[in-house]
């Protein structure tokens, strides 16, 4: 059913045991992803997003772990899950497209074996079977003459065809769940346009739910049905993508949204950069955590956190304004 929830996270947090004190990457988070939905996830880097990706998939490194909260995959705990039960679900119903296909892809191996691998470890295939099923996802993905490519190592590919490899891993199985994180960074524009296009075809083809993680608000518009805008380890904002670009609420998305660079219809207008920095998880100020950055600041914001409340429809803000 399209309005069903496929994930469900409640409470989330996820931290990181230091000498200089406890990491706060994750503070609180509630979030919902319903089937075939794309959701982008927006903010500054640094402000969580990742590590809410990293949480759901059960790869956060060590020491850091979720010490509070509910991660419910089509119902159940992926928080209560083992690795051995998280290795069989990543992969297959759950994948992750990571910013730097050099680092996703192992450059000693062929192109072909790497693609494989996903069926032989999930649906237990042979090798012959593997490479054509390898070579079919490679053209999904956009690869030409994949059958040629497949003995082809990764330096032999641009850094759009081996993002398009990765994407062709993480859709070789149909996954319920795809997480990508800034999937486009190092990418120039034309190429970012069409791993845009490609997500987009895949999703429709496939009806997989997505979360877009990025700092590009852009990108959002061209992709994503839903909003979810992260600060400081938390949501501040959520909604559908027409209500966020035209009627933002809370401070920090109209900051991000007025400094999105734009040509007027008559002459340039500035940008209008969020003033401060990202707070520091280490050492969260109390009460609202945007508080020490926002125009709009009221003595309560500085000693009572906000919590995400529904303003209208399906609309939601974590703000004392509202």
């Amino acid at each position: 059913m399209r309005n069903e929830v496929l994930l469900d996270i409640r409470n989330l947090h996820t931290y990181f045991p230091t000498r200089k004190g406890l990491v706060k990457a994750v503070e609180g988070v509630d979030l919902q992803v319903r089937r075939g939905e794309t959701l982008g996830l927006v903010g500054e880097s640094g402000c969580g997003k990742t590590q809410i990706a990293l949480s759901i998939m059960g790869l956060i490194e060590q020491p850091g772990r979720i010490f509070e909260g509910e991660i419910l995959f089509n119902g159940e705990d992926l928080v209560k899950k083992g690795q051995a039960e998280m290795r069989q679900l990543r992969g297959d119903r759950l994948s992750m497209i990571f910013q730097d296909p050099t680092v996703t892809l192992n450059p000693v191996l062929r192109i072909g074996d790497q693609v494989a691998e996903v069926f032989r470890y999930h649906r237990g295939m042979g090798q012959s079977e593997a490479r054509e099923k390898a070579i079919e996802v490679l053209a999904l993905a956009g690869i030409p003459q994949p059958r040629d490519r497949l003995n082809h190592y990764p330096f032999e590919f641009s850094g759009g065809m081996q993002q398009r490899v990765v994407i062709a891993i993480a859709v070789a199985l149909r996954p319920e769940l795809l997480l990508a994180d800034e999937p486009t960074t190092a990418l120039d524009v034309t190429i970012q346009a069409q791993i845009m296009r490609l997500l987009r075809t895949l999703q429709e083809q496939q009806q997989s739910s997505i979360i877009l993680i990025t700092h590009d608000v852009g990108l959002v518009a061209d992709l994503c049905e839903t909003v979810a805008v992260a600060y400081a380890g938390n949501i501040v904002e959520y909604g559908d993508l027409e209500t966020i670009l035209e009627r933002p609420k809370h401070p920090y998305t109209i900051g991000l949204i007025d400094s999105i660079p734009r040509q007027e219809a008559y002459g340039r207008r500035r940008l209008k950069p969020i003033p401060g920095v990202l707070a520091d998880p280490i050492d969260l100020p109390p009460g609202c955590k945007f508080h020490p950055r926002c125009a709009s600041v009221m003595p309560r914001c500085r000693a009572e956190r906000p919590v995400l409340r529904e303003i209208e429809a399906g609309h939601k803000v974590a703000c004392h304004l509202y």
